[in-house]
């Protein structure tokens, strides 16, 4: 069971506890009226798929790997932070284009905005050791960890 109350982000997986979503309070609305259609006008909508930046996490017998692909950022717009111990956070903001008064824009379709994903390490990661990489839009990072040890098997000898 998570410890991260579930009103600062909802689970991408009900079934992992450990990675979370921030939560989109207007997502999903029913009904559209006046005053939500600025809020989910298409702009807010792409807005909202860089926001939900998706990253794979799987598990090596070295360690755990995350990558996200950040298509368009570079090393200096993303942050890989460690919280509270064992929390890693990846978060980054994509700018919008600056709008010129003589352009006419005829689309817009790449997201922008900031995202922010948690994931709870689990209690063998070497947080001191915490590596990261950005290379073609896509950044990796690498949490090694502790070895465990096994325990020795004695042979007995059975006597008869």
């Amino acid at each position: 069971m998570s410890l991260i109350p579930s009103v600062f982000g909802r689970r991408s997986n009900i079934f992992d506890p450990i990675s979370l979503d921030l939560w989109d309070p207007f997502q999903d609305w029913p009904f559209s009226s006046a005053l939500s259609a600025p809020i989910r006008s298409d702009l807010s909508n792409e807005t909202s798929q860089f926001a939900a930046t998706r990253i794979d996490w799987k598990e090596t017998p070295e360690g755990h790997v995350f990558k996200a692909d950040l298509p368009g950022l570079k090393k200096e717009e993303v942050k890989v932070e460690v919280e509270e111990g064992n929390i890693l956070q990846i978060s980054g903001e994509r700018n919008s284009e600056k709008e010129e008064k003589n352009d006419t824009w005829h689309r817009m379709e790449r997201s922008s905005g900031k995202f922010l994903r948690r994931f709870r390490l689990p209690e063998n990661a070497k947080m001191d050791q915490i590596k990261a990489s950005m290379e073609n839009g896509v950044l990796t990072v690498t949490v090694p960890k502790e070895e465990v040890k096994k325990p020795d098997v004695k042979a007995i000898e059975i006597s008869g």
